[in-house]
C-alpha cells in the first residue's frame, strides 16, 4: 500500500498505524489528519476512493461522508450562538420554536436536547428520504412526537433525530439552515472542504462508501468487537428503542445516493476530508492560524459531562457534554479531557485540549462499530504513543 502525504517526524509511529490498518484491519480507502498546538502534522491519505467498484485511488482532495461524525461540527453552531449571546442554553427550546412545545415539551431545555436527553430519539412514524430531506416536513415531526421518557430523567443516542432537531432549532434562532451556517461562518473563514449539504460543484471529489470484511486486530490493542447479547438484541428487535432509533428513515438510505448527500442531515449526512475535520477540532481549542472558534469557557461548556451511565439507545455506558461524546469506554478518545464524536462504521473527529491535539479520521469502508471502531482506535494509540 502506498500511503500519501506528511507526517512530522516525532509522528512517523502515527504513518505506520495508519499502513497496519490497510494490511491488518481491512481498510480500502481513508485519510488522516492531525493538528498539534494549531500546526498540521500529520496528513496521510492511502487506498482507493470508493469502498467498491472504481478502483480510482485517494486524492489530495478526496472527501466522504462521515456520518455521525458531522454530529460535531454541528454542535458547535448552538455552542458559537451561546457564546455570542443569542441562544441561552437553560431556555426552554419553545422559546425559540413555539411548535416544538406540543405533546409534553413545553419545558424541554436545549441543554437537554444537546446532551441526548430529551426522550425524542425515534418517531411515531419514520420517516421516508423524501420526507427526511425535506426541512419544514422533518423539523414539524420532531416538534410533533412525545418524548420516550421523561425528558432530563435518563440519556439515550439521538442518531437521525439529532438533525432535525439541531437543525430546526438553528434555523428559528438564526433565520439560516445549519448547513448555510456552517459554511458561512465555520468552513469559509477556517478553510475547510466540509459541507453539511453537498453542493453540486463538489460531487466530483465524493468517494462511495461500502461495508469491509471484519478482520480481528492482530495487536489485541482495540476493544472487544463481539457485543453483548443485550446490545446484538436491541439492535434485532423491530420495537427496540434502538432500532427504532436507527430507523427513524425508513426505508435505510443509501448514502451514496445523491439526494442524500445534497440533504443538510447534520446528525448523519455531513460530507468532510480529514484535514477538514481536524482543523475544525484544533479550532475549538486555540487559533489556526490566527483564527479560533471556541472561547476556553465554550470549551468547557463541550466537555463538561451533562449525561453518562446507561444509553437507553445504544445499550452501553455512554458519556455526552453538549452535543460531543466524551472519553471513556465505550468511545476511547486522547484523554479524560477529549471531546469529539465517532460516525458509526468508522470516521471520527476529536480535540484534547490538554495535549492540543486535533484529530480527524475518514474511511469509505464501513464496519458494524457505532462508537469506537478499531482503525480510529489503533491510529489513536500511536498518537498517544508519541506525546
Amino acid at each position: 500500500m502506498d500511503v500519501q502525504g506528511t507526517a512530522a517526524a516525532e509522528f512517523e509511529p502515527v504513518r505506520d498505524a495508519f499502513l497496519r490498518n490497510f494490511e491488518q484491519r481491512g481498510e480500502h480507502g481513508a485519510a488522516l489528519a492531525v493538528y498539534r498546538d494549531g500546526v498540521k502534522v500529520v496528513d496521510l491519505w492511502a487506498g482507493a476512493r470508493d469502498a467498491a467498484g472504481s478502483s480510482a485511488p485517494w486524492a489530495l482532495d478526496t472527501a466522504q461522508v462521515v456520518r455521525s461524525a458531522t454530529k460535531g461540527v454541528a454542535a458547535a453552531v448552538p455552542l458559537l450562538l451561546h457564546q455570542r449571546g443569542q441562544l441561552d442554553l437553560d431556555a426552554p427550546v419553545g422559546t425559540y420554536w413555539p411548535e416544538f412545545k406540543a405533546a409534553g415539551k413545553d419545558r424541554v431545555t436545549v441543554r437537554q436536547l444537546l446532551a441526548h436527553r430529551a426522550g425524542l430519539p425515534v418517531l411515531d412514524r419514520p420517516l421516508t428520504l423524501a420526507e427526511a430531506v425535506d426541512r419544514e416536513t422533518a423539523f414539524a415531526a420532531v416538534a410533533a412526537q412525545a418524548p420516550v421518557w421523561e425528558p432530563g430523567a435518563a440519556h439515550g443516542y439521538h442518531p437521525h433525530t439529532f438533525s432535525w432537531l439541531v437543525g430546526g432549532l438553528v434555523h428559528r434562532v438564526t433565520g439560516r439552515t445549519i448547513g448555510r451556517w456552517v459554511a458561512e461562518e465555520i468552513a469559509a473563514p477556517l478553510g475547510l472542504d466540509l459541507w453539511i449539504g453537498l453542493p453540486d460543484e463538489e460531487a466530483h471529489r465524493v468517494g462511495r462508501l461500502g461495508p469491509v470484511e471484519e478482520i480481528e486486530p492482530a495487536d489485541g490493542g482495540a476493544l472487544k468487537l463481539r457485543p453483548k447479547r443485550s446490545v446484538t438484541a436491541a439492535y434485532t428487535d423491530p420495537a427496540s428503542l434502538t432500532r427504532r432509533a436507527f430507523g427513524a428513515i425508513d426505508p435505510k438510505p443509501d448514502e451514496n445516493n445523491p439526494v442524500y448527500r445534497a440533504a443538510e442531515l447534520p446528525g448523519s449526512a455531513g460530507i468532510a476530508t480529514a484535514r477538514a475535520l481536524a482543523r475544525f477540532y484544533a479550532s475549538t481549542v486555540g487559533p489556526v492560524e490566527g483564527r479560533r472558534l471556541f472561547a476556553p469557557a465554550t470549551v468547557t461548556l463541550a466537555r463538561t459531562e451533562e449525561s453518562a451511565g446507561p444509553d437507553k439507545v445504544l445499550m452501553v455506558g455512554t458519556r455526552f457534554g453538549l452535543g460531543y461524546m466524551l472519553h471513556g469506554s465505550a468511545s476511547p478518545l486522547l484523554g479524560p479531557g477529549s471531546f469529539g464524536h465517532p460516525g458509526r462504521g468508522g470516521s471520527l473527529g476529536f480535540a484534547d485540549p490538554e495535549s492540543g491535539i486535533a484529530f480527524g479520521y475518514v474511511t469509505n469502508g464501513m464496519r458494524k462499530t457505532v462508537t469506537a471502531d478499531p482503525r480510529a482506535q489503533a491510529l489513536i494509540r500511536a498518537v498517544r504513543s508519541v506525546l
